[in-house]
C-alpha cells in the first residue's frame, strides 16, 4: 500500500521519518493527499480533497481546522496532546516571573546607559529602584484547567513556594493522580478568582470558553492579578483586560497572541505565540502526528482524535481479507445493515469493533476474505454512512 500525505507547514524530519518513503510520498504541493500534516496553517478556507482521510495537528489546538466540515466528510482529526506540554509549561514558568519582575524594561533601560563608561555602576545603582516586583513565593497561583500543561504547571509553581488552586471541571482520572495533593481543587471559577494573585489558562479555545477572560470575571479577580495566557489568544477579551490595567485593577497581561491593541501597552508583555517553540516539542508534536497518521492509515486504528472516537484492535488484517473502517451517524440500526450486507455476501466476520463519540461512530470490521467494489459501494450507500475504507491484507 501506498500513500501520499501533503504538510501545509514545515515538520520537523524526525516526524516526517516515521513515514518510510517506500511506502509514503510527502509533499507539500501534492494531488489528491492520502492524509495532511499541519501545524498552524489555516484551513478553514482550503479546498479539501474528498481523497483526504486524516489530518493530523502537530499541536494540542486545533482551532485552525474545520473540524465539522470534516468530520461529515468522515475526515478523522488528530492533534498532539501532551507532546509540548513541557515547553509550554517553561514558558508559562517564565511568564509569571516575568509578569513579577519588570526584567524586559530594566534590560531595555540598562542597554540605554551604553557609551557612559565607567558612570554605568553607579548609574545602574541608583537607577534600579524603578524595577522593583514582587516575589513568586507565598503567593496563590489559580490555574484554569489541568490537563497535561496545567497539571505540569501546578506542580513546578509550589516548588517556587506558590500556593496553587486549580479548576477544572473536566478533571480526567490521569491528570487527577499526576497532581501534587497539595494542590486545592475549587469548584468554581469565581472562588479561583476571589483568591488568585496571579492567573494562567490552560483550556482550548471553545464557543464556551472564548472571551472568558472578560470585564464580568475580572470584577471578581483581586486587585492588581496578573494573567497569564500561553494557550490561546481568543481566551482572552483584550479590550476588557486593557481597560482593567489603566485602572490598576489588573497588574500585568503575559499574552503569547500578539494583537495590535497589545503592543506597547504599559504592562502587557506580547510575545509571538513561541509556547511550543522548542526544538524537542517540535520533534515530539511531529514524531506523534505521523505515528497517528501511519496507524490510522496503515490499520485503521484512531488514537487522540478530536472528533471521532477512540477506536483499537491488536489483531492483525487477515492474510487474503480485507479490514473495513466505516464512519457514519450514531444512530440504531446501522450495525445490523453492515453485518446483513456482508451475510448476504457469503462473507464472515473475523472481528467487529464499534464505538461512537456524540453523533459520530466508528467501525474496524475484519473480514475473512476479498470485499469487492460492489459490497463496499453497498456499505457506503447506507443512510448517514460518510466513508468506508477498506484496507486488503
Amino acid at each position: 500500500m501506498s500513500f501520499k500525505i501533503q504538510t501545509l507547514n514545515k515538520i520537523a524530519a524526525i516526524g516526517l521519518n516515521v513515514l518510510d518513503r517506500d511506502n509514503y510520498e510527502i509533499a507539500t504541493d501534492i494531488n489528491n493527499p492520502d492524509a495532511i500534516l499541519v501545524r498552524s496553517a489555516e484551513m478553514h478556507d482550503m479546498q479539501i480533497s474528498d481523497n483526504v482521510k486524516a489530518v493530523a495537528r502537530a499541536g494540542a489546538g486545533t482551532n485552525n481546522i474545520p473540524i465539522p466540515e470534516l468530520s461529515e466528510k468522515g475526515i478523522v482529526v488528530f492533534n498532539t496532546p501532551g507532546a509540548n506540554a513541557n515547553a509550554v509549561k517553561e514558558l508559562v514558568m517564565l511568564s509569571l516571573l516575568l509578569a513579577s519582575r519588570p526584567v524586559i524594561d530594566a534590560n531595555k533601560w540598562t542597554n540605554e546607559l551604553a557609551g557612559k563608561g565607567d558612570e554605568i555602576p553607579a548609574i545602574a545603582e541608583k537607577g534600579k529602584s524603578q524595577f522593583v516586583g514582587p516575589e513568586l513565593m507565598g503567593k496563590t497561583l489559580g490555574v484554569i484547567g489541568l490537563g497535561a500543561i496545567g497539571a505540569m504547571v501546578s506542580n513546578l509553581a509550589q516548588h517556587f513556594g506558590m500556593e496553587v488552586i486549580g479548576y477544572d471541571p473536566f478533571l480526567s482520572v490521569k491528570s487527577a493522580l499526576f497532581l501534587d495533593k497539595k494542590i486545592k481543587l475549587a469548584e468554581t471559577l469565581d472562588s479561583v478568582y476571589a483568591k488568585a494573585d496571579y492567573i494562567t489558562i490552560h483550556v482550548p479555545q471553545t464557543n464556551d470558553t472564548k472571551g472568558m477572560i472578560n470585564a464580568a470575571a475580572i470584577k471578581n479577580m483581586k486587585n492588581g492579578v496578573r494573567i497569564i495566557n500561553i494557550a490561546r489568544g481568543g481566551l482572552v477579551n483584550n479590550a476588557d483586560v486593557l481597560a482593567a490595567i489603566d485602572s490598576g485593577k489588573v497588574s500585568c497581561l503575559v499574552s503569547d497572541f500578539a494583537a495590535e491593541e497589545l503592543l506597547n501597552h504599559k504592562n502587557v508583555i506580547c510575545l509571538p505565540h513561541i509556547g511550543a517553540s522548542t526544538p524537542e516539542a517540535e520533534d515530539n508534536c511531529a514524531v506523534m502526528a505521523a505515528s497517528e497518521l501511519k496507524d490510522f492509515l496503515e490499520n485503521g486504528n484512531i488514537v487522540n482524535s478530536v472528533n471521532f472516537p477512540k477506536t483499537l484492535t491488536e489483531n492483525p488484517i487477515p492474510s487474503g481479507g480485507t479490514r473495513l473502517c466505516i464512519c457514519h451517524k450514531n444512530i440504531p440500526d446501522m450495525i445490523s445493515k453492515f453485518t446483513s450486507i456482508l451475510g448476504d455476501a457469503k462473507l464472515n466476520i473475523a472481528s467487529f469493533i464499534n464505538q461512537a463519540r456524540g453523533d459520530i461512530a466508528y467501525n474496524i470490521i475484519d473480514v475473512d476474505g476479498f470485499v469487492s467494489d460492489e459490497i463496499i459501494a453497498k456499505l457506503a450507500s447506507c443512510d448517514t454512512v460518510s466513508r468506508v475504507r477498506p484496507i486488503f491484507g
